[in-house]
């Protein structure tokens, strides 16, 4: 059994995210209709701050990786650091060159695999990601609420007088805190999975020819480890590595969550903080489940209608622009890196996936 990632959809992913992209910065240069202050702006940035943006960029990578470590090693205590870290930027790589992140899951269970973690017990961790992701958001976001922070977006109207920002916040809040609810019972059930698993293994096990057969059974021992996996976070320390895993979400999410009020200070803007986190979190739900690979497109017009309360319109093409080099743009670029060099590095195996990976026997 082996994790597969084509990189021919990977590579169509790249350019599909590249020319959107392109076109939506053409389209926000049109908007701002100023070149001549787009490229003074672009010269005289607030360097400090531009290293700032740089930094925060590598929290796809190790804010990501650490947090892939921790619910890894509970599963796998001989998990690779090094792999985790990798893993989570190669994670959001493959994220932004993929509708919806499909690409993230599998990516971040190649990478981990590729460096020693069993496939069931990768599966496993990178589930835990996510139900750390949805947790988080689910507690941050009524806990800013509750704190009273962003009333003032309940000043800037979306649908007239009918919607606001804060409102549309507060929807796409819900949304979330209901996928975190269903989350948590699978969690409280890890039973009920594996039995819905096991009747679509039997089936197949009944129609299947002998070699599909064979499969089957090793695909049957992957589900009792996952199962089993599952089960360990259900214990004591399992909910602790969880509770771990939800912090360290903060600083996977950093890299999104903090860009804009970053790029704000880039081009000498000032604005809340506290409310330019909200408006950030605000596209993050959004974009969550974005059609095109890495919301391109729909993230720089998204991005300016919703930061147009504090970045004047000459300013928009120079805010996207250096918003998206620090949200996407940097990670993007040294996951290709990466990738190719596997693609390079592959000895043999199919023209259209990656090198497949042994996965190790668990000896804990």
């Amino acid at each position: 059994m082996a994790n597969k990632i084509a990189p021919r959809l990977l590579r169509r992913g790249l350019e599909l995210f590249a020319l959107i992209s392109l076109l939506g910065f053409g389209a926000m240069l049109l908007y701002g209709n100023n070149l001549q202050r787009f490229i003074q702006a672009m010269v005289t940035l607030e360097w400090g701050w531009v290293l700032v943006g740089v930094l925060l960029a590598s929290h796809d990578w190790w804010g990501g990786g650490l947090r892939a470590w921790v619910v890894a090693r509970h599963v796998h205590l001989r998990a690779s650091l090094k792999g985790c870290v990798l893993a989570g930027g190669m994670a959001t790589w493959a994220a932004y060159l993929t509708p919806s992140q499909t690409g993230s899951g599998p990516m971040l269970i190649y990478t981990m695999n590729r460096y020693g973690i069993p496939l069931p017990e990768a599966m496993i961790s990178t589930l835990m990601t996510f139900v750390a992701t949805v947790l988080f958001f689910t507690v941050a976001g009524p806990l800013a609420v509750f704190l009273g922070a962003g009333q003032s977006l309940a000043e800037h109207g979306v649908l007239g007088q009918t919607l606001t920002l804060n409102d549309l916040f507060r929807m796409s809040l819900g949304g979330f805190i209901g996928v975190g609810f269903l989350i948590l019972l699978l969690i409280s059930f890890p039973g009920l999975a594996r039995r819905i698993a096991q009747r679509l293994v039997r089936r197949l096990k009944r129609r299947g020819s002998e070699s599909l057969a064979a499969r089957v059974v090793a695909i049957e021992d992957g589900i009792d480890r996952a199962h089993q996996a599952l089960v360990a976070f259900t214990r004591g320390r399992g909910w602790i590595a969880l509770a771990i895993a939800v912090v360290l979400t903060g600083a996977a999410q950093a890299n999104r969550l903090l860009a804009g009020y970053v790029v704000l200070r880039m081009l000498d803007i000032h604005a809340p903080f506290v409310d330019v986190l909200l408006l950030q979190t605000l596209i993050v739900f959004l974009l969550y489940f974005a059609p095109t690979p890495g919301g391109s497109g729909l993230a720089e017009l998204l991005s300016a209608a919703v930061m147009s309360i504090y970045v004047p319109r000459e300013l928009t093409p120079s805010y996207i622009l250096l918003w998206r080099i620090v949200v996407s743009y940097l990670t993007v670029t040294s996951g290709s890196f990466v990738f190719w060099k596997w693609l390079k590095g592959a000895e043999s195996g199919p023209a259209n996936s990656l090198p497949q990976q042994e996965i190790p026997q668990q000896t804990e």
